[in-house]
């Protein structure tokens, strides 16, 4: 059947795709029409218009047009590859998701806790988790994930866990400020203890991993204001900690 090439007006009208959309098609390269009229107008052929149906049938699984230009013109295109390229991306989009269904989990049981909170609250709550995330890889992230569900599996209460250890660091952060406002050297050998128990703190936090105390400390060291605003720390009293941590080390 003889196939009458076809303006972009007329491919836009068939297809239900706008002319603006079929113009930038042809501006990154995706779909070049095949020819030309006298005057410059474009003109789909039948082969531009396959190749239509082809881009639309990848953007509709969910390919973005960079890989669906990558798929069309690499030689040899193979179906299975493309269904391989689909199903990696559908993995990355759940993975995705499943992270941020486990920051929503978290972030309703901490405003269960606290009661009503105002949007503002609420916000700078979301900026600090999202944070915080940033300053630890995916396989740590797991890693925290994991010992929540060995520890559910336990039979331990995780949200009374981590009630008391929210209350052990406001006492010990209550007792460092007596000795800061004492005028208390940082590196008075009396703080010793305090030091023994904020790393007893830290290690029930960390497991233990020296990686993930180091990212705690590089957290604290370039978002302490931020953390300190969203926990109510003051943060004289955390720069004493710091002081008071870099003292007790000792040596070597």
């Amino acid at each position: 059947m003889r196939f009458d090439a076809l303006k972009v007006g007329e491919l836009a009208k068939r297809t239900g795709l706008t002319i603006r959309t079929l113009h930038h098609y042809d501006e990154i390269g995706l779909l070049a029409p095949s020819g030309r009229t006298e005057s410059g107008h474009r003109l789909y052929t039948a082969d531009d218009v396959a190749r239509l149906q082809q881009i639309l049938s990848l953007r509709q699984l969910g390919f973005a047009l960079e890989q669906v230009k990558d798929c069309l013109d690499r030689p040899g295109f193979s179906p299975l590859e493309v269904i391989a390229l689909h199903v990696a991306r559908l993995k990355e989009q759940m993975q995705f998701e499943r992270e941020l269904c486990e920051r929503l989990e978290a972030l309703a049981d901490y405003f269960r806790e606290a009661g009503t909170v105002s949007a503002d609250d609420f916000l700078r709550t979301i900026e600090v988790m999202i944070m915080i995330h940033n300053y630890y890889t995916p396989e740590q992230m797991e890693y925290f994930k994991k010992r929540r569900e060995e520890a559910a599996a336990a039979g331990v209460d995780i949200a009374k866990q981590a009630k008391q250890g929210q209350a052990d660091w406001a006492k010990l952060l209550d007792d460092i400020r007596v000795e800061m406002d004492k005028g208390t050297d940082p590196a008075d050998p009396k703080l010793q203890a305090f030091e023994k128990r904020r790393q007893a703190l830290v290690n029930a936090f960390s497991g233990g991993d020296k990686a993930i105390e180091e990212n705690l400390k590089r957290l604290w060291t370039e978002q302490g204001d931020k953390l300190c605003a969203q926990f109510g720390m003051d943060p004289k009293v955390m720069e004493y900690v710091g002081k008071m941590v870099e003292a007790q080390k000792g040596p070597g």
